[in-house]
């Protein structure tokens, strides 16, 4: 076999055919792996939502609605019934204000407007500071609390909620994302 020769036209070539061959294999990779992430997708919500509200016998997920938050974008609301009757809401919340981005929270209100319970869906907080958001002893000091009562701010900000130690920018982020969740709720008239 012959060896080409080095030369620009050549080149262009070569590298159009392995670009080719390389986003076709991406192409087919990304086909491949969707479904099942999309289905990862949906049992972490079902599962969360399972985590935030009292008991229910619905499917609150296929009773999902899209309420506005007053700032441009709408926020999924679920809500959790028992027998026909609400025993809760389940929101799909987030912020933007996290230390190194987005936070995406499923806050959980009783009919009071209470919150029942919180999950952590994403973030990509510091490992060992802002990942703190998922424990214990920083997200169970919001249940309970109704936020038309509570303000929801870390103490340093005039509110009622303890900030994580070296993690101030996370548990402002938290608070607002729980925030925007009730104003959501109280907005959409669910309450």
């Amino acid at each position: 076999m012959a060896k080409t020769e080095s030369s620009f036209k050549n080149m262009v070539i070569s590298l159009t055919l392995i670009s080719l061959v390389a986003s076709a294999g991406l192409g087919s990779i990304y086909e491949f792996t969707k479904g099942p992430i999309e289905q990862s997708n949906l049992k972490k919500k079902v599962e969360a939502i399972k985590q935030v509200v009292p008991e229910f016998n619905n499917d609150p997920y296929s009773e999902m609605l899209r309420v506005p938050t007053g700032e441009g974008d709408s926020l999924d609301v679920y809500p959790a019934k028992m027998n026909d009757n609400i025993v809760g809401y389940a929101i799909n919340t987030y912020t933007a204000n996290g230390f190194s981005g987005d936070i995406l929270l499923m806050a959980g209100f009783n009919v009071n407007g209470s919150i029942y319970n919180i999950a952590v869906l994403e973030h990509k907080e510091t490992p060992g500071l802002g990942t703190k958001m998922n424990e214990p002893f920083f997200k169970d000091q919001f249940k309970d609390k109704n936020p038309s009562e509570t303000v929801m701010k870390v103490k340093k900000d005039g509110g009622q909620i303890d900030a994580i130690t070296s993690a101030t920018i996370s548990s402002r982020a938290f608070c607002d994302a729980i925030q925007r969740a009730y104003n959501t709720l109280e907005k959409g008239g669910l309450k």
